[in-house]
């Protein structure tokens, strides 16, 4: 079974990016995973990409859900991903 690599995207001051941070953190620990957490404060590339769509959630670089995280589509996603 394969590792996915789960990045959540977020920014200073961002009430969704607390409300993500929930949900990735939850469905990472249920499957047994870690996650990383990098903000477009620190990150110029990160911010040029992403700035509008904060909070996003990555898998495997690909871009997965934004704004409002989707619990049950992050958790389809990642059990996916582990099949792969």
């Amino acid at each position: 079974m394969r590792i996915p690599e789960i990045v959540l995207v977020t920014k200073s001051q961002c009430h969704l990016c607390e409300a993500a941070r929930d949900v990735v953190g939850r469905v990472a620990s249920d499957a047994g995973l870690g996650w990383e957490e990098r903000s477009i404060d620190d990150d110029p590339a990160l911010h040029d990409r992403f700035a509008e769509e904060v909070p996003v959630v990555l898998v495997d670089g690909v871009q997965r859900d934004f704004w409002r995280i989707n619990e049950a589509r992050l958790r389809r996603t990642v059990e996916a991903a582990r099949r792969d």
